[in-house]
């Protein structure tokens, strides 16, 4: 059984294990060195949005295997981050937390992202599921989505 549903505090050391495993294996998709995101290895990160209500987990079978940052604003939502533990990469698990992440908050008009100019996985990952580039900097690629409420 596969479900996304809010993650609490007890759950950020699990969580915090997945970001840092699947956040470092950019390096295989064009990260210029390993690391992550602000936080993506620090359990205390991971705990503070648990209590915030902004994290999210993945489970199958009752076992963490990706996790999602999420922070909603009336009718906007921002996806911080979403990851996926490196050994379920490519099995359809980020399209169905993507899938599950736009169906949960039905007054949200748009959704809002950003990913690294340098990582093709999720660049073509959005794209795929239907973001469009709205920005761009020198370092990241800003994307939206209108959602079906509208």
């Amino acid at each position: 059984m596969i479900e996304f549903v809010k993650a609490g505090t007890s759950d950020a050391l699990v969580i915090n294990s997945i970001s840092k495993r699947s956040f470092e294996s950019d390096i295989e998709v064009g990260a210029p060195i390993k690391g992550g995101p602000p936080g993506y290895m620090s359990i205390q990160f991971h705990t503070k949005m648990a209590r915030s209500n902004h994290l999210y987990k993945l489970l199958i079978d009752g076992l963490i295997i990706g996790a999602a940052i999420l922070f909603k604003d009336e009718d906007r939502l921002t996806i911080g981050r979403i990851f996926i533990s490196p050994e379920h990469h490519r099995k359809g698990y980020g399209v169905y937390m993507m899938q599950e992440i736009e169906g949960m908050f039905p007054t949200v008009k748009k959704i809002y992202l950003d990913t690294p100019i340098w990582n093709i996985r999720t660049n073509s990952f959005y794209q795929k599921l239907g973001y469009t580039e709205y920005k761009r900097d020198s370092e990241f690629v800003y994307y939206t989505k209108r959602t079906s409420s509208l």
